[in-house]
C-alpha cells in the first residue's frame, strides 16, 4: 500500500512529489473547480483543494489523500485559465509591470483517522513589462493557454519574471517545504 495518494492530474504536482520521500500513486475524481466571489483567494485554495481531496478520500477512506489547488491573484481578482489567445493577452498584459500572487491551497485527509489538514501558500510575483511582440511570441508557444494566469513559471514566461518573494515551488503548484513538514508532522515521512 501506498503511504500517500496524490488527488491531482497536474504533470508538474506529480514531478514536485516526485521531490519528497513519500511513496505516493495518484487518483482522480472530477469535482466542479468554482470560484467562490464571496470568499478571499486563500478561503477559494483550500475549499477547492479540499474538495479535491474528499473526493478521492471517500473511496479511500483508510489512507492518506493529498489535494491541491492554485490560482493567481491580480488586485484581489482570481485570474483562471484563459478562454484563448486574446484572453490570455488580457492576462498578461495586466500582470505585465506589476506584481501579483499564486496561492497555493493544501488539504489533506485521512477519513478513517478523522483527520483533516489545510492551509494556504502565498507567493508574490513580480513580473517586468513585456512587449506586444513579446506577448504574441509566448502565446504562439500555446503554453499560457491551459495555466492560471496564462503563464507557467517554470517555462517559456521564465523570461518575463523579475523577481519573486516566497516559496518558487508554490508558484508552480505545490509547495514542497510545506508539504513535507505538514507529511512529516503526521508520520507519513519517517525519517
Amino acid at each position: 500500500m501506498c503511504k500517500l495518494i496524490l488527488a491531482s492530474s497536474s504533470p508538474r504536482r506529480k514531478e514536485l512529489m516526485g521531490l519528497i520521500p513519500v511513496d505516493f500513486k495518484i487518483e482522480t475524481k472530477e469535482v466542479e473547480e468554482s470560484i467562490d466571489a464571496r470568499l478571499t483567494p486563500e478561503e477559494n485554495v483550500k475549499t477547492l483543494a479540499s474538495k479535491k481531496a474528499y473526493a478521492v478520500a471517500e473511496s479511500f477512506k483508510e489512507e492518506w489523500v493529498l489535494g491541491c489547488d492554485t490560482v493567481v491573484v491580480y488586485q484581489n481578482k482570481i485570474l483562471g485559465k484563459p478562454k484563448d489567445a486574446s484572453n490570455a493577452k488580457e492576462m498578461l498584459a495586466a500582470l505585465s509591470g506589476d506584481k501579483h500572487e499564486v496561492y497555493t491551497g493544501i488539504s489533506l485527509y485521512h477519513i478513517n483517522k478523522n483527520i483533516h489538514i489545510q492551509c494556504a501558500v502565498c507567493s508574490s510575483v513580480y513580473m517586468r513589462n513585456i512587449e506586444e511582440a513579446e506577448m504574441n511570441w509566448y502565446i504562439a508557444t500555446g503554453e499560457p493557454l491551459d495555466k492560471a494566469g496564462a503563464y507557467g513559471i517554470q517555462g517559456y514566461a521564465s523570461n518575463f519574471i523579475e523577481k519573486i518573494e516566497g516559496d518558487y515551488f508554490n508558484i508552480v503548484g505545490l509547495p514542497i517545504s510545506t508539504v513535507y513538514k505538514i507529511l512529516r508532522s503526521q508520520g507519513i515521512i519517517n525519517l
